[in-house]
């Protein structure tokens, strides 16, 4: 699938590659599952870069228009499972 994925031209090159890091921690919990501790590493690191909810609504919508992924279903799923399982979406 050919998409691009959402950015600043505010960030430093590291914050890029670690928003992007997120978006591929959600495309793999569609395509193939991801430890929830991994999941969770990675949207530590992107509240860090986006903490504003607006913002983070903004790229989040961005990311699902153009590659069909939610994020924000993906965290919550992430946020409801209590153990340290891998997090699988459905498409």
């Amino acid at each position: 699938m050919e998409y691009q994925y959402p950015f600043s031209q505010d960030w430093t090159t590291d914050e890029v590659i670690d928003v992007v890091k997120f978006f591929q921690a959600i495309e793999k919990a569609y395509e193939k599952g991801i430890v929830k501790t991994e999941l969770m590493e990675a949207y530590r690191r992107f509240k860090e870069i986006v903490p504003s909810k607006a913002d983070e609504k903004k790229y989040c919508n961005e990311f699902e228009e153009s590659s069909g992924y939610s994020s924000y279903k993906t965290i919550q799923k992430m946020k409801a499972e209590e153990t340290d399982n891998t997090i699988k979406m459905n498409q």
